[in-house]
Parts: structure tokens; C-alpha cells; sequence
């Protein structure tokens, strides 16, 4: 059985689950856009691999009391659908977070935040696979808003220069947009919190090897006041809070008009870049900033057909 959104809705009904939906979406992208400045921090003190376990670990134990009980209840539902569990841990926790801070080794924070706003084109694409055809409005915001991105990157936004850790990014964008169009497939027995709980359960699990690769190849790192309060928001903030609320707001509105949501991620991670890590924002790229809000506000309250 598969997630599908109702055909009909009330006229009351359908506002309050779209504002709910797209609040939800907001809230993770603002948390997010945290993980990306935090990660370009820790580049010099704590190896990709062990940011993204230590992240993890904390987050499954931040789930724990409200999951793990659910998610033992509901065990036979979660064997049942094994293979589904299996690909979305690997795609939302083991390979993005590690993809994302190796990323974080070469690249700029702003440049994460910009190539990541890529990642609503193919949560479009999956949706669209689904049989979900978008209203011309959200068309219309999604390429305002993707001309933005491009922008941003082009060479015309102020100093995006490319790096290999962009690369890296792309990467983390292709796997995010899967991960969220994937979500759309979510067993619909399958309780919200207990899926959170065995997602980071497996996802911490597969990436244990590479953990006990990382720690014996470039040693531990030093659990200083900067390294370990930084991985506590990734950790509580980034990842058990921010993915219930991103996985709600795909329950709620798709990944299509989530996605356009998602766009605000230059937008805030330039600003926190700029904030914490002294990284400069030019005119241009605000101006390039201007419009993914734009496309943001024109496509987030426009409806979708089947």
C-alpha cells in the first residue's frame, strides 16, 4: 500500500493541510541549511564519515523514546517492507549526510546551499513518474526559481566558483531528491515516527564499517566544545527534527510543491554562512536570491493533478 494524497478535499480542509504542509517543509529547510554551515566548520577537525555516524547515532537516540517502541509494534510491517527501508536509510542517512561533509571539505557553504537548491528538479521528475501532473503556477515557480539556482552558480551571482567538493554535491542533490521522491512510497501502515526511528536505526548500522575505516585510518577527533555541540544540532536539530518535519510535509503537499520550499536553502544557508563563518554574499547573488523567493511564493500554494 502506498502513500496517496485525496483527490477531495473540503474547501477548509485542503488550505490548513497545504499551510501545514509547507510550514513543515519551511522548517526543515531552515534547520538544514544549519547542517551545511556546521559541516563546512567541522572540515579541519572531524573526518565526512564521523560527523555523519556521530550525527546519526545522536539522532537515534534523540528518536528512541518516541520510535523505538512504535517501531518495534509494528515490526512485521517493517519486515514486510524491508527492501523499501533498506533504500531509503541508505539514500537519506548513510550516503547524503557522508556525501554532503565531504563536500564540506572543499567548498564553501554557500556553494553546498546553492547546488543543493538543485535537488526539488528531480523530486518534480519523481512525482511527475507518479502520475502527479503540476499546475502551471508551480511550473512557473519552479523554473523562476531554478533560473535563480543557475544564476547563483553561473559565475554571474559574485564569486561562486566551482570546487571538487561540488561535485560531492551534486551527488548529495541527486541522492536527497530520491530519498524525497521515494518517500512518496511510504507503506501507509507504517507509523511517522517509528519509520524515523528504523530508518536512522539501519542507517547508522550500514554506515558502521566506514566509521570503524575512518577511526583507524585518520585516527578519533578531539570532543571539544567545538566539535561536540556542533554534531548535537546535526544530530537533534538537522536530523530528528528536521526529517519529521520534512517527511510530514511530503505526507502532506508531495515532494513537488516541498520542493519549491526546499529553494529557500541558498537563501538561508548564504545568510548563516555569512553570519557564522564570515563567508561574503554580493549584490548579485542577492538579487539571484530574490528570485527563488519569488518562485518560491508563486509555486508553494499552487495545486497538483492526477
Amino acid at each position: 500500500m502506498t502513500v496517496v494524497l485525496p483527490r477531495t478535499a473540503t474547501p477548509t480542509s485542503l488550505p490548513r493541510t497545504a499551510v501545514l504542509g509547507v510550514a513543515l517543509a519551511a522548517l526543515a529547510t531552515v534547520v538544514w541549511s544549519g547542517s551545511f554551515v556546521t559541516s563546512r566548520a567541522l572540515h579541519d577537525s572531524v573526518p565526512p564519515v564521523q560527523q555523519a555516524f556521530w550525527r546519526w547515532l545522536v539522532a537515534l537516540v534523540a528518536v528512541a523514546p518516541f520510535g523505538a517502541r512504535q517501531a518495534w509494534r509494528q515490526r512485521k510491517v517493517i519486515r514486510r517492507h524491508l527492501g523499501f527501508v533498506l533504500l531509503a536509510s541508505l539514500l537519506g542517512v548513510t550516503v547524503y549526510n557522508t556525501l554532503v561533509n565531504q563536500a564540506g571539505l572543499t567548498t564553501s557553504a554557500a556553494n553546498m546551499g546553492m547546488i543543493m537548491a538543485a535537488s526539488p528538479v528531480l523530486m518534480a521528475v519523481f512525482e511527475r513518474a507518479a502520475g502527479v501532473r503540476p499546475g502551471a503556477r508551480r511550473v512557473a515557480g519552479l523554473v523562476v526559481a531554478c533560473a535563480g539556482v543557475v544564476l547563483l552558480i553561473g559565475g554571474g551571482a559574485g564569486g561562486a566558483r566551482f570546487a571538487a567538493g561540488d561535485l560531492w554535491m551534486v551527488a548529495a542533490a541527486c541522492c536527497f531528491g530520491s530519498y524525497s521522491g521515494l518517500l512518496r512510497r511510504k507503506p501507509a501502515e507504517l507509523g511517522g515516527t517509528a519509520f524515523l526511528f528504523t530508518v536512522f536505526l539501519v542507517g547508522t548500522a550500514l554506515l558502521l564499517p566506514a566509521q570503524g575505516v575512518s577511526v583507524a585510518v585518520q585516527g578519533g577527533f578531539d570532543p571539544t566544545p567545538g566539535t561536540v555541540l556542533p554534531i548535537l544540532y546535526v544530530g537533534v536539530a538537522s536530523s530528528a527534527v528536521a526529517f519529521f518535519a520534512w517527511n510530514r510535509a511530503i505526507a502532506l503537499v508531495g515532494p513537488s510543491r516541498a520542493g519549491v520550499v526546499y529553494y529557500l536553502q541558498p537563501v538561508c544557508v548564504s545568510l548563516l554562512s555569512w553570519a557564522v563563518l564570515g563567508e561574503t554574499t554580493g549584490w548579485a547573488q542577492v538579487l539571484c536570491m530574490a528570485m527563488i523567493l519569488g518562485g518560491v511564493v508563486l509555486g508553494a500554494g499552487a495545486g497538483a493533478r492526477r
